[in-house]
């Protein structure tokens, strides 16, 4: 089976940064969560991927096609939502629609007003006088309506209330529910992806710190804490994020180099506090864990 997304040794320079190397894949049937801290390199990555950008070296490719030499028949199957909005302010929804479906053969009116009428939103109302929620439950509903084969969502639930973004989420594992579907979403929502994610790609500093199975992940890397007195130098450097009080100490850690020291409190952590955690990490031992081997 094709993959919907391959991304090998992809790098793009800018001025005071660099996405060094990246490579990960979206199989087909699939969530992929693409996460990391506020300039790690996600938007990039996506401005790479809808050819947006072009890459310094690497390739990519959206169902086993370049987007630089098929890139019209690649928007066909790409649906796309980012955390502005990309339609007329003096637009209706109805305009919206009129205006966007004839970029798409595959427009499906049917589904469109299915979505319009489970975000609730107003056919006749400016898009002027939409809340940010609106706009985004708008964009969603447009990328959703075209028979794409992958969406690449950018922030898409910001926003959106927590009943909605619980709605969003129902939305897109119906949506890979065939097998032929797939999604990548990029969110600072961890617990978004908690609930549906099936793979996890972290970026930090623009470089790969994890690609691989949000289980694998979750699985190998734990919350380590206690008292001031039991950080030990051994223990220290095994710690990433490490924060330090007077009533002790907590951070991130490896889960086989946690059974060394059997007697200090471990916790499961969530994906959030594993994003908050290894991006703190600095200098020389900073690690990078991928293809599931975290």
């Amino acid at each position: 089976m094709i993959n919907a997304l391959e991304l090998a040794d992809v790098s793009k320079r800018f001025p005071g940064f660099y996405l060094e190397r990246l490579g990960f894949t979206v199989p087909q049937g699939y969530i992929m969560g693409l996460v990391g801290p506020n300039g790690a390199g996600k938007t990039t990555t996506i401005q790479l991927i809808l050819n947006m950008l072009k890459p310094d070296s690497g390739h990519i490719k959206v169902f086993g096609l370049d987007p630089r030499g098929h890139e019209m028949q690649i928007k066909e199957d790409v649906g796309v939502v980012f955390d502005s909005l990309m339609f007329v302010d003096g637009w209706t929804v109805d305009d919206t629609e009129k205006a966007i479906s004839r970029f798409y053969r595959h427009w499906n009116t049917k589904a469109f007003a299915g979505l319009i009428e489970q975000f609730e939103l107003p056919r006749k109302k400016r898009i002027s006088d939409f809340s940010r929620g609106m706009h985004m439950k708008l964009m969603l509903a447009t990328a959703l309506s075209h028979e794409a084969r992958l969406l690449v969502l950018d922030e898409p639930t910001s926003g959106l209330d927590a009943v909605t973004r619980d709605l969003f989420s129902e939305i897109l594992q119906d949506y890979i529910k065939d097998g032929e579907r797939s999604v990548l979403f990029s969110t600072h929502i961890s617990s978004d992806l908690e609930r549906i994610a099936d793979y996890i790609t972290f970026i930090k500093d623009g470089k790969l710190f994890y690609t691989g199975s949000l289980e694998n992940l979750m699985e190998n890397f734990c919350l380590i804490k206690g008292k001031p007195g039991q950080l030990t130098d051994d223990l220290e450097t095994e710690i990433l994020g490490l924060r330090v009080t007077n009533m002790g100490f907590e951070g991130l850690i490896k889960t086989e180099k946690a059974r060394k020291f059997g007697d200090i409190l471990i916790d499961q952590p969530s994906l959030d506090e594993i994003v908050v955690y290894a991006s703190k990490r600095e200098g020389k031992n900073d690690g990078c864990f991928k293809h599931g081997q975290a």
